[in-house]
C-alpha cells in the first residue's frame, strides 16, 4: 500500500504573506493610503475590493491553515484563499506593468514572484486534495471488501 503525503500546511513564507496581506488591506482602509500606481489604474471601487480582497484572503488563508476540523475542509478554505491572493496579487502587478518604468521594474518583479508563489501552492493543495480523495476512496473500497474493520 503506498502512503499518502500531504505538504506541509505551514509553510513560512505563505504564513507570512497571509498574516501581512490584512495588515495592508487594513491599513490602506484606515489611513487611506494606497501606492500611487494604484490610484492611477484603478477605479475607487476596484481599490476598496482589492484592499478587502487583502483582508479576506489573508484571514481566510490562516484559518485554513489553522483549521482544527478535518483537513480536507482546510485544505478547501486554504485553496481558495490563495486562489484569490494570486489573483489579486497579478492584478497588483498588472497596474505596476502598466506604468512601467525604472521604479516599478522591482516591484513588479517582486510582487509577480508573489504571483507566481501563490498559483503554485494552489496546485500543490489541488494535488494535495485530490491525492486526500483517492485515499479516501482506497480506504471505502477495502472496508466494502471486509480488509478493513
Amino acid at each position: 500500500m503506498r502512503v499518502l503525503r500531504i505538504r506541509s500546511r505551514h509553510q513560512p513564507y505563505e504564513v507570512a504573506v497571509l498574516a501581512m496581506a490584512p495588515v495592508c488591506g487594513v491599513l490602506m482602509l484606515t489611513l487611506d493610503v494606497r501606492p500611487t500606481s494604484v490610484q492611477t489604474s484603478m477605479p475607487a471601487p476596484v481599490q476598496a475590493a482589492w484592499e478587502i480582497g487583502l483582508i479576506l484572503v489573508g484571514v481566510g488563508g490562516l484559518l485554513g491553515i489553522l483549521w482544527p476540523g478535518r483537513l480536507s475542509t482546510g485544505l478547501g478554505i486554504e485553496l481558495a484563499s490563495v486562489l484569490v491572493l494570486g489573483t489579486i496579487t497579478g492584478m497588483y502587478a498588472a497596474t505596476l506593468v502598466s506604468l512601467w518604468n525604472q521604479q516599478s521594474v522591482v516591484a513588479s518583479s517582486f510582487v509577480i514572484a508573489v504571483t507566481v508563489g501563490s498559483l503554485w501552492r494552489a496546485v500543490q493543495i489541488a494535488v494535495d486534495l485530490r491525492r486526500l480523495v483517492r485515499a479516501c476512496e482506497c480506504v471505502a473500497d477495502l472496508q466494502l471488501q471486509g480488509s478493513v474493520p
